[in-house]
């Protein structure tokens, strides 16, 4: 599950790593705590030369009730087990919820690191997974639809991340799943609607462990309406050894301050 991410970057950092345009530029602001329900910048396979503002929490259009959807895994229902080794079908393509979707609305979710804790003390362990190389903002796989609420009839746009299983870094905070994580190159056939299938699935892996890091922080952080980027700062050591690198310093730096 991928519940929390940050996105401090600002909007002109968002705008010129991913070659698109904010429609809606009022709508940004620095998030070091998206929860379900927040409206956070994503890039649509509709329109990939823009930044959108959608709501994070997938609802699709034939829905009846104001569910939502977190998360879709890309196994589907194969590997109820979540073994890190599953290496088979990536059954998302069957699933009645996501089908349509995972074929043609397709979306980057533009992230600078996400918050994951171990499967039993969930968020009230957390810790903060980045990208090793100050490799962010970087983009997680998701996917979107649109529904019209039939009450106020106003169109709601909303998304899930994609999972898949953990890599060793995820293992180590005993958390059984990991947002799929896309590289810089395969950002463009996520996003075309013309890609094969076969070979939007194949993107459906884990991050390499060699490349992400994590560390404990503030279970503040837990509360959904938690902000802040102290929140951020690291109360424990590193999971994977490696040279002195806050995070917050690079925050600093795109957010201005």
């Amino acid at each position: 599950m991928c519940g929390r991410y940050v996105q401090v970057s600002k909007l002109e950092v968002l705008q010129k790593r991913f070659g698109a345009e904010a429609i809606q530029p009022e709508l940004w602001r620095a998030n070091a705590n998206i929860a379900p329900g927040s409206a956070t910048p994503v890039v649509t396979s509709d329109a990939p030369k823009q930044i959108q503002f959608y709501q994070f929490g997938f609802r699709p259009s034939w829905a009846t009730s104001k569910m939502m959807f977190i998360n879709a895994r890309a196994e589907g229902d194969h590997n109820p087990d979540n073994d890190p080794r599953y290496n088979g079908a990536k059954g998302i393509i069957q699933k009645p919820s996501f089908r349509k979707a995972i074929r043609s609305q397709r979306c980057l979710v533009l992230a600078d690191a996400f918050i994951e804790g171990p499967f039993d003390r969930k968020l009230s362990e957390p810790y903060l997974v980045y990208l090793q190389g100050k490799n962010r903002p970087f983009a997680m796989a998701g996917i979107w639809d649109s529904w019209m609420d039939p009450d106020s009839q106003r169109e709601l746009f909303s998304f899930a991340i994609i999972t898949t299983t953990a890599n060793e870094v995820l293992q180590h905070i005993r958390h059984p799943r990991s947002p799929v994580i896309l590289s810089q190159e395969s950002e463009a056939a996520w996003l075309a609607t013309d890609t094969p299938l076969a070979d939007v699935t194949d993107l459906l892996r884990p991050w390499p462990s060699e490349g992400m890091n994590a560390y404990p922080i503030n279970p503040a952080i837990k509360h959904p309406g938690a902000q802040g980027l102290d929140l951020l700062q690291p109360i424990g050591e590193r999971i994977m050894p490696e040279e002195a690198l806050i995070l917050r310093s690079s925050i600093d730096n795109q957010a201005g301050r």
